[in-house]
């Protein structure tokens, strides 16, 4: 975004339900490649956001597995560290006003963004020490049911029925997932879950559904900054809080500093890398995105942390993870068609 279109917008002109209103109104059936790329352009930099952030959650997960494993803060103050950095480096170089405060009007927004921000990423961050990968994915993907709530209650955002009915089959795909000992009984893991007993993979998936609140509202505030904000303003007040409360958080609870082996160093190095470019394109998806709808693209992840999770630690998803998986996605496809199907029906009553 440059500075003439900066100081030409107003952030009170419109409000979230008026863009979400000309976003629909604006939409016109996709003809070619090109038209379809550039009407879901904000969806496919959500996309492309969540193979590197596959990649991340793998980088961690073998963190995680060294004979001297890294603590979850200090892998955040690392990784944040060097987001931080490239963020201030680009902002300079490319002269983006206020570099490291953020546009005046927006700041108590980008604030309550890193905070919440870091609730999420160090939910998850916990829950890979007894979870695999692909279920620690798949949980996360609550996320979605509580944003699409938190947009319509906060920001006015339109929120069917059909979103409704599609979050209720998304938490029974998450019990699948889980299987929790209440439902299920005890469960043989047969090769399929993490080292861990039920009260430990319990702790999991309690890690995990603080990551969802935290990425509930980092999300939403996304969406309500807008583009008011440069997408490295946003990424620059998340690494800068993530980093303030991972040091408080190692510094208060007397957590020991670990120096890794140099193949260490290199994971959290690509830790590091992996979540800036996450972060990068997951932001300019949010900006360009409704929270319901943007934030249903992320279910891709699912399918990239299996694979990956497969070629690297030879890990087969169980059956009745497959299946929640499954229904999981299923759901969010039916809620990303059906948000077209409603903007086309739109564009034909307004034409008629």
């Amino acid at each position: 975004m440059s500075n003439s279109e900066s100081d030409e917008f107003h952030p009170t002109d419109i409000t979230t339900s008026q863009r979400d209103d000309e976003e629909v109104a604006n939409y016109s059936h996709p003809t070619s490649v090109p038209d379809i790329i550039a009407s879901n352009v904000g969806m496919l930099f959500i996309i492309s956001a969540q193979f590197f952030s596959a990649c991340m959650y793998v980088s961690v997960k073998i963190l995680n597995s060294l004979e001297t494993p890294v603590h979850a803060l200090q892998v955040i103050i690392i990784r944040m560290a060097i987001t931080f950095i490239c963020c201030v480096i680009y902002m300079i170089i490319m002269r983006i006003p206020d570099p490291i405060t953020g546009p005046k009007d927006v700041r108590p927004l980008l604030i309550i963004r890193g905070i919440t921000g870091f609730f999420g990423l160090y939910g998850v961050y916990l829950s890979l020490q007894h979870l695999s990968v692909a279920d620690a994915t798949v949980l996360i993907f609550l996320t979605p049911l509580m944003t699409a709530v938190a947009g319509s209650v906060l920001l006015k955002e339109s929120y069917s029925t059909n979103q409704a009915v599609a979050g209720v089959c998304s938490l029974l795909g998450v019990v699948l997932v889980t299987r929790p000992p209440f439902l299920f009984g005890s469960i043989s893991s047969g090769g399929h879950l993490p080292e861990g007993t039920p009260a430990e993979r319990l702790a999991a998936v309690a890690a995990c559904m603080m990551s969802v609140l935290g990425n509930t509202g980092a999300y939403t505030s996304i969406r309500a900054i807008g583009k008011r904000a440069h997408p490295m303003h946003i990424l620059t007040f998340l690494s800068l809080w993530c980093t303030i409360i991972s040091c408080l958080g190692m510094s208060v609870s007397n957590i020991p500093v670990v120096y890794p082996t140099p193949w260490g160093w290199m994971l959290l190095l690509m830790v590091g890398v992996f979540g800036f470019v996450t972060q990068t394109l997951l932001t300019m998806g949010l900006q360009r995105e409704t929270v319901s709808r943007g934030v249903t693209g992320m279910y891709t992840q699912v399918l990239f942390a299996v694979v990956l999770e497969r070629l690297i630690f030879g890990v087969m998803p169980s059956l009745l993870s497959i299946i929640g998986a499954v229904i999981i996605m299923s759901s969010a496809l039916y809620v990303v068609m059906n948000k077209q199907k409603i903007a086309l029906e739109s564009t034909s009553d307004n034409s008629a």
